[in-house]
């Protein structure tokens, strides 16, 4: 009967782990469509130009050890304009990306994060490092890479230079509101892809005209969604988490283990390595310029700060049992905090790969098309209000549901309709030629009195 009873136990525990197999967040997560299509902005012009690709990812395949996720890799947020004179639009990246669905922790040489692709949103938009290719020529004391009007970096493209500039820092001026910015015409994020504007401190004005969003709101009162998996197969959470690793503590933003180094020159890496000479000029070149301009600092007992991967092990909504982690970082003002996501080296075995073909028996995961639990839990603000010309609905976290939007008068009649796409955080209404008075502005199920005009 003993016997019975633990074979039994076992059939049990096996039905349920391959349940939970099919749950796997890492085929679950990723947003799909195949009918909406995204749009994009020019300098000087606020109208958003549509670009007629699908957004988000069209369809999710997996197998025992691998997901499929197949995307144009453009975002349901408008991108751009990119005023740094990147002469690129966002472009349909055709892009198959096979990622393992068991990551495991890489006990041998770590893998350094490249230049390209390093992990993917789970709209499908790639992810950058730390890095745009530029580096500091400690022969010719200046910089050098493959931007336009640079000489190329000793070694050609791609190789390693003792002071490496940090495109975060250095390309502000040529990300959208969204923070990002396309290569090439491959769209990405270097960093956590919340709109500048959300930023308790807004360190870019390019949201003052051109109004993206992004692919979700940080909110600091509940943990932050799962908004991608690196090229290692570990997921990617946004800014905020549970202050104790093992889900206790409470909400907390979750913190960067690097700071800037204490130096007046650039002779030496963190770890003592002497190397060429970087430029000693901090005004033409600030601290956390290069990403040598970093150290890591350990904080033994504090769970809340990450590790020298920008990651760590814990509970989260999506994996009650605990797992390797990353977090798209940020500080205090919710400015991006290096090294923002990834690295500079992987903890894992980097596995994933894009690819031409699927040569492998895969079952198509099919997303919910209606009742999303994660819509009655959304947290909308309406602002401004009273309103005078625009009227904005924000979604605080991620959205996971393409939400209508209607607005009514005081009488009932619908008098304007918009829609906030899944993998985008924000919808408006302009309603300078409305009448003065009271409307109510209806998303899903909340109904918000507002009122417009003086």
């Amino acid at each position: 009967m003993l016997m019975k009873r633990i074979l039994l136990s076992f059939t049990l525990l096996s039905a349920t782990c391959n349940a939970f197999s099919q749950l796997n967040p890492g085929i679950t997560s990723w947003l799909q469509n195949n009918t909406a299509t995204g749009s994009y902005y020019v300098s000087g012009n606020s109208t958003a130009i549509p670009n007629n690709i699908l957004v988000n990812c069209q369809s999710v395949q997996y197998s025992t050890n691998w997901v499929y996720v197949t995307t144009t890799g453009v975002p349901a947020y408008v991108t751009g304009p990119f005023l740094d004179g990147n002469p690129s639009q966002t472009q349909n990246q055709n892009a198959i990306f096979k990622i393992p669905l068991n990551p495991t922790q890489n006990t041998g040489t770590l893998t350094s994060t490249t230049g390209g692709n390093i992990g993917i949103f789970i709209n499908g938009v790639a992810l950058f490092d730390y890095r745009d290719g530029v580096a500091w020529n400690t022969s010719t004391n200046s910089l050098c890479g493959g931007l336009p009007g640079m000489s190329p970096c000793p070694g050609g493209p791609g190789t390693s230079q003792s002071w490496n500039r940090d495109a975060v820092r250095a390309e502000k001026a040529g990300f959208d509101c969204a923070k990002g910015h396309p290569a090439n015409g491959n769209y990405h994020h270097h960093q956590n892809p919340s709109a500048y504007k959300l930023d308790l401190s807004v360190i870019s004005t390019v949201c003052n005209l051109y109004d993206a969003d992004g692919l979700y709101a940080i909110d600091s009162t509940i943990h932050s969604p799962l908004i991608g998996f690196s090229y290692d197969g570990f997921p990617i959470y946004g800014a905020y988490g549970y202050k104790n690793a093992d889900g206790t503590g409470g909400i907390t933003r979750i913190k960067s283990g690097y700071q800037y180094r204490n130096i007046t020159d650039r002779t030496v890496w963190a770890d003592g390595t002497d190397v060429s000479d970087g430029p000693s000029d901090f005004t033409t070149y600030p601290l956390g310029y290069f990403r040598e301009d970093y150290e890591f600092v350990s904080h033994a007992g504090q769970e809340d700060y990450l590790d020298a991967h920008n990651g760590r092990f814990c509970v989260t909504p999506e994996y009650p049992n605990g797992i390797y982690c990353y977090f798209a970082t940020v500080d205090e003002n919710w400015n991006s905090a290096y090294p923002y996501a990834v690295g500079p080296y992987f903890y894992g075995v980097k596995t994933a790969a894009k690819v031409t073909s699927i040569t492998e028996t895969v079952t198509t995961y099919t997303s919910p098309t209606s009742g999303l639990g994660e819509i009655d839990d959304l947290n909308l603000s309406v602002f401004p209000n009273p309103a005078n010309e625009l009227l904005i609905l924000q979604v605080n976290g991620l959205n996971k549901k393409d939400i209508e939007v209607e607005l009514f008068d005081i009488t009932g009649k619908l008098v304007g309709k918009q829609r906030i796409l899944q993998g985008s955080t924000l919808t408006y209404f302009d309603v300078s030629t409305l009448y003065s008075g009271i409307y109510f502005l209806k998303a899903e199920n909340k109904t918000f009195e507002v009122k417009i005009g003086k």
